[in-house]
């Protein structure tokens, strides 16, 4: 009794097993690049709260609450990043290669995965970036 009920669970297992081990789950296709795109959104008070968070919780550690770039997690991977507070640091940046920086990485810096930012949250945070340069 107990042989038939160990081989009738050792072959659903063996068929749960087999079903999902028949390859890799296909990947999300990666966002049409960027480049040359000018900002499309129109900030407001509440999206750029809401960059500020995103900022604050995916960014901050290693480009710094205000954007200088000093921080210790950057120290610690010897990095360099630019100081956001300087507005020449960007001056030379078009928002669509930001974009591009942001949503996939380059580097040490991972992407902002889509789960995390929608589009429009990330060019939100390019104008939050922005925004830290001093006037």
């Amino acid at each position: 009794m107990l042989k038939p009920l160990l081989f009738a669970c050792a072959v659903v297992l063996f068929a749960l097993t087999a079903s999902s081990a028949s390859g890799p789950a296909p990947q999300e296709a990666a966002p049409a690049p960027a480049s040359g795109k000018t900002n499309p959104v129109k900030p407001t008070p509440e999206s750029l709260e809401r960059a500020k968070r995103i900022y604050g919780m995916d960014c901050a550690m290693c480009h710094g609450d205000n954007g200088d770039g000093k921080t210790d997690v950057a120290q610690g991977m010897q990095l360099t990043l630019g100081d956001w507070t300087d507005a020449k640091t960007l001056a030379g940046k078009p928002d669509g290669d930001l974009f591009n920086l942001i949503r996939n990485g380059k580097g040490k810096m991972p992407g902002e995965d889509v789960g995390r930012a929608k589009d429009h949250e990330v060019w939100n945070i390019i104008l939050y970036i922005r925004g830290m340069a001093k006037k």
